[in-house]
């Protein structure tokens, strides 16, 4: 019968090769200082959207990680206002949603302040207003006790969900996570990079809450790679990467609970995920740049919300042809007003009418710029 790591006798003194990690080490910490550098540099306004962008995927995606599915709408909403950014007319946000975005910002903006027990129930009671995971009642901003079973850690829907690996035994979880604590508050000479690695893993296996220990494992290693920066601003999101490589993160988790405490698998696969979610910020970053630009060309022209929400999705996440039906849809509004918000548009050359290719005529973006 095999053992899961934290029932070994040498827990938890984690252990990695350090040469089979360097050559990784070295790459991240180049890309990672190159894109801070590069946002650093942009003008104050750049920056603000483009941690606005970052922020927001990093919350969507941390839910959705979970099979939760967040309004991107609101996300985007809450954390404008909370950060003081002018982004037209808010759309208010639920409850839920309130709780990931506090949580978030909590870590990565106040990232030089200790993590402490308090801290992370705080944590736990915002990603559960209602005290409710679901229909399940669970325990809020306390450690798990587990009257309903032990702790398992799972992936898929339900009905056919995988088994990665048990947590410890509740009655073990305070004192794990007095230790945890302790380590990750004291000075240390390894790499900080390398710390949120392990402070995610090191969570993560314990497990000490009900529910919501994915999310809050991740924030714990946003908090740590804000600190390897020494920044509070993010221009990436490991939520976003790991969203795309899920089944790859389960895999490697579940290799790793079951191997032993030479964690070396586990860092590497942390670096490699890191480095491809700073690749990724370099589609972020064009975006951001894109959508900056446009209104530049356009500094002084005057837009109803209706328009710029449109004009914004356009320049943003918009999937297909812009049509009025869309339009109407997506603003909510009669397709008379979307209509008429439209030609305006066209107009002022702003949009253009796509040649003749249906029953629906569609619309494209007149870009006045060139990469």
């Amino acid at each position: 019968m095999g053992v899961y790591i934290h029932e070994r006798n040498d827990w938890p003194r984690f252990r990695w090769d350090p040469q089979a990690l360097v050559d990784r080490l070295a790459a991240v910490r180049h890309r990672q200082g190159r894109l801070i550098g590069r946002m650093e540099g942009l003008g104050f306004r750049l920056r603000e959207e483009a941690v606005l962008g970052t922020l927001t995927q990093d919350v969507l995606k941390t839910s959705e990680i979970e099979g939760e599915i967040l309004d991107g709408d609101q996300v985007r909403s809450s954390i404008a206002r909370r950060l003081g950014i002018e982004i037209g007319a808010p759309t208010p946000a639920d409850r839920e949603v309130e709780g990931v975005v506090e949580m978030m910002l909590d870590a990565t903006r106040k990232y030089q302040e200790p993590l402490t027990e308090e801290r992370l129930f705080g944590w736990h009671a915002s990603l559960f207003p209602i005290g409710r995971s679901g229909l399940r009642k669970i325990r809020v901003g306390a450690w798990r006790d587990d009257r309903s079973g032990p702790m398992q850690v799972v992936s898929g829907p339900v009905g056919r969900q995988r088994v990665h690996f048990e947590a410890p035994a509740a009655d073990r979880v305070a004192a794990e996570m007095s230790r945890f604590l302790h380590w990750f508050n004291a000075p240390d000479s390894s790499d900080l990079v390398l710390r949120a690695a392990l402070a995610h893993l090191w969570f993560v296996t314990i497990h000490p809450f009900d529910d919501g220990n994915g999310r809050i494992a991740r924030a714990i290693a946003d908090l740590a790679l804000a600190r390897s920066e020494q920044s509070p601003n993010r221009f990436y999101s490991m939520s976003a990467q790991v969203r795309l490589e899920r089944d790859d993160y389960f895999n490697v988790l579940e290799r790793t609970q079951k191997g032993t405490l030479d964690v070396t698998p586990w860092m590497r696969w942390f670096l490699d995920c890191l480095d491809r979610a700073f690749v990724g910020a370099e589609t972020t970053l064009g975006g951001v740049l894109r959508r900056a630009r446009f209104w530049e060309a356009h500094a002084g022209e005057s837009f109803n919300d209706r328009q710029r929400k449109v004009l914004n999705r356009l320049l943003d996440t918009f999937e297909g042809k812009l049509t009025s039906s869309k339009w109407a849809k997506l603003v909510k509004c009669s397709q008379d007003t979307a209509g008429r918000d439209i030609n305006d548009l066209v107009a002022r050359g702003v949009l253009a009418r796509d040649a003749a290719g249906g029953r629906s005529t569609s619309y494209s973006l007149i870009e006045p710029f060139a990469e």
